[in-house]
């Protein structure tokens, strides 16, 4: 194996994240489900309310409203790369209260638990992927990283 390939990316992956579009693209594309998620609730208030409800949030309306703050609040600081760390980091205890609450494999039995323990671990994926973004803003960004 080329000692370029396990010393860092290949120069065609440095050369694709480079490019000026892609970083804020990238940045889109990780909230882009809060994003959605958080207009949807909004156009659809009652929907949102009767969710937090399901999963047992109460007071529902005010779980609903604080998802739509977060959503779409921690999505544009993210997007637009200011309070990146307040964005992603509303944004990431929104998935981790989601992660228990409405992923509880551990209750689960056979295909409902096997769907439960997947979107679970979705989840925590996300929440690294924030942390990462987050790292990834600060000045000089991650040492031998380069800046996403």
């Amino acid at each position: 194996m080329s000692p370029r390939l396990l010393a860092g990316n290949p120069r065609w992956v440095s050369a694709l994240l480079g490019l000026p579009w892609v970083a804020p693209l990238l940045r889109l594309a990780l909230v882009s489900s809060y994003l959605i998620g958080g207009v949807y609730k909004l156009l659809n208030f009652s929907d949102a309310v009767a969710e937090q409800a399901h999963f047992g949030l109460q007071p529902a309306a005010v779980w609903a409203a604080l998802a739509i703050v977060v959503e779409i609040g921690g999505s544009l600081c993210v997007v637009v790369r200011r309070f990146t760390w307040l964005g992603a980091g509303g944004l990431a205890a929104l998935t981790l209260v989601a992660m228990v609450v409405a992923n509880d494999f551990w209750n689960l039995a056979d295909t409902a638990r096997f769907v439960a323990l997947n979107s679970f671990f979705e989840h925590l994926g996300l929440i690294s992927a924030l942390a990462l973004a987050t790292r990834l803003d600060e000045p000089g960004g991650w040492p031998g990283a380069g800046r996403v």
